[in-house]
């Protein structure tokens, strides 16, 4: 199992990022063009506790479905989705959203699992760690463009 954590802070109420988040649309705008992501579930989808989201990516040129439920759903701090069909033996993503001085932090904790045992350990050192870390990357410089630079983010700069 594997873990990919991210945080970043957003100067925006928590009400106002949740409500970005919890509209699945919005995927599609902070996920990187090459993985050709589209959702097939039909919109507007309203999201809670037990909704299913049907999607469709490219992985190295390979078309593969993707099925996720959402396990958990609370309104304005958090909710998760674990994949049901999909590229990887497990996924479960926490999507959390914390009151913090200026804005709203916004974390995320991805635990996965690749299959096919040692082979899938390899694609993993190999190549499926920095595709994911690239994934969340481009998710964050979307986000900052959308909401603005939090304060440790303009500190940096």
């Amino acid at each position: 199992m594997y873990r990919l954590q991210r945080t970043q802070t957003v100067p925006h109420p928590r009400r106002e990022v949740f409500a970005f988040f919890a509209d699945a649309a919005n995927l599609e705008r902070i996920t990187p063009p090459f993985l050709g992501f589209q959702i097939l579930t039909p919109r507007p989808i309203a999201i809670r506790a037990g909704t299913l989201i049907d999607y469709r990516i490219r992985l190295h040129g390979i078309p593969l479905t993707w099925q996720t439920r959402i396990e958990h759903y609370i309104p304005e701090d958090h909710f998760v989705d674990v994949q049901l069909r999909g590229p990887y033996r497990t996924w479960r993503h926490l999507h959390e959203f914390v009151v913090v001085p200026g804005g709203t932090e916004i974390r995320d904790t991805v635990d996965y699992e690749l299959p096919l045992g040692p082979l899938g350990s390899l694609a993993h050192a190999l190549f499926v760690k920095r595709q994911l870390a690239t994934i969340f990357d481009y998710r964050r410089r979307i986000i900052t463009e959308l909401f603005g630079p939090g304060e440790a983010q303009r500190a940096v700069r």
